[in-house]
């Protein structure tokens, strides 16, 4: 379904009342689109008279369950020795640049030069948890914000490949698994409509960052969190630091979509210095949990830049050189040890200088994660 038809983002809730009906119109085919009925919350669904309860949703990452695992699910890690870093290279458009030899990328841990033991590059299917902030806080039903929040969600899952793994993940004060990962769109988009009334208005986005982290930190292949989010924490137990610590252990790379950038705009002159700086700090704490886990983070003012962005995601987590080396520092410390990634010109020991197709040097970035936790005596 082509998204370059949506709608710019309006303050005025009648207005984003209808866009919301108009899209349940037009999605009711393929359960695409939020569903009319409006009296169940996340925390907890309302279920029809009668109906008996379903069986909570177990989760194949939860400790706690230990069901056979069917094939083809991503597997485990168990080798400590050897560090994989997935490396996506991007041109100033976003745009995967492919075709760069073993011998131009240079590892560093700690400052200190890595021998690369591995060295290749691929299409991979994803493996992606949707993790999306629904709390009554900015997203009350019928608001602009909660019509974004779930064009962002629907738009995302459109985008996936039929061997894409993903898996959504609401939090408000708490988080809570509504479907797990699968390659069953159906079960998504069935997860997705439980995205209807907002349960309660704190939103713990440090907890619930943490906690898919954790889950999500010892399986192997193209992995990410995609989040969906005010970048707002308001009841966390985690502190900031303490969560970021968490974020850069797991070393899941982190793709955060910055809600309500729109609203905020046209509110500028009547926030108060204090919600101004919530913001602000909001924005901040994204674009690092993005940047030290290898992930990006973006800002859309319109809809129309969904997309572009999903594109993006795409491009970074599909088109990766995958490196592997053997880390110089033996120690079983436990501390965490910092990575960089660099393009360079073995002749000349310099930069990398990359053309276009005219000949002319583009700018690039490189997106890889920060660095990892070294494993104990004790593993």
């Amino acid at each position: 379904m082509s998204m370059k038809g949506w709608m710019k983002l309006s303050i005025v809730p009648v207005a984003a009342a209808g866009l919301c009906a108009m899209a349940v119109a037009g999605m009711a085919q393929d359960q695409s689109g939020p569903a009319k009925d409006v009296d169940q919350t996340v925390a907890k669904p309302r279920k029809p008279a009668g109906e008996p309860e379903e069986a909570p949703i177990p989760s194949k990452l939860s400790k706690k369950a230990q069901p056979d695992i069917p094939e083809n699910l991503p597997s485990f890690k168990s080798d400590v020795n050897v560090v994989s870093v997935d490396v996506a290279v991007l041109d100033n458009k976003g745009h995967f640049i492919p075709n760069i030899p073993r011998g131009n990328f240079r590892i560093l841990e700690d400052n200190v030069p890595q021998q690369i033991k591995s060295f290749g590059k691929s299409q991979a299917p994803m493996t992606v948890a949707l993790v999306v902030e629904f709390s009554s806080k900015f997203q009350w039903y019928g608001s602009s914000t909660w019509y974004q929040t779930l064009s962002a969600a629907y738009g995302f899952a459109q985008t996936l490949k039929a061997e894409d793994y993903i898996a959504v993940i609401a939090y408000d004060m708490r988080s809570e698994i509504l479907s797990d990962f699968t390659t069953d769109k159906r079960q998504t988009y069935e997860a997705l409509q439980r995205l209807r009334i907002p349960g309660f208005a704190e939103a713990n986005l440090f907890d619930a960052l943490a906690d898919t982290e954790d889950r999500m930190s010892k399986i192997e292949g193209r992995k990410a969190i995609v989040l969906l989010s005010s970048g707002v924490d308001t009841f966390s137990k985690l502190t900031f630091d303490k969560a970021r610590k968490a974020i850069q252990e797991g070393g899941v790379p982190i793709y955060a979509i910055g809600l309500m950038q729109a609203l905020r705009i046209m509110a500028e002159g009547r926030m108060g210095p204090m919600q101004e700086m919530t913001f602000l700090q909001a924005d901040n704490e994204l674009n690092t949990f993005a940047r030290e886990t290898g992930g990006m983070a973006f800002f859309p003012r319109f809809y129309g830049e969904f997309p572009t962005i999903f594109g993006t995601i795409s491009d970074s987590l599909r088109n990766q050189y995958s490196i592997g080396y053997e880390p110089a520092n033996k120690a079983h410390d436990g501390k965490f040890r910092k990575i960089k990634v660099e393009l360079v010109n073995p002749a000349t020991n310099e930069p990398l200088r990359v053309n276009d197709e005219k000949g002319k040097p583009i700018k690039y970035q490189i997106i890889a994660k920060a660095g990892y936790t070294a494993p104990r005596e004790v593993e």
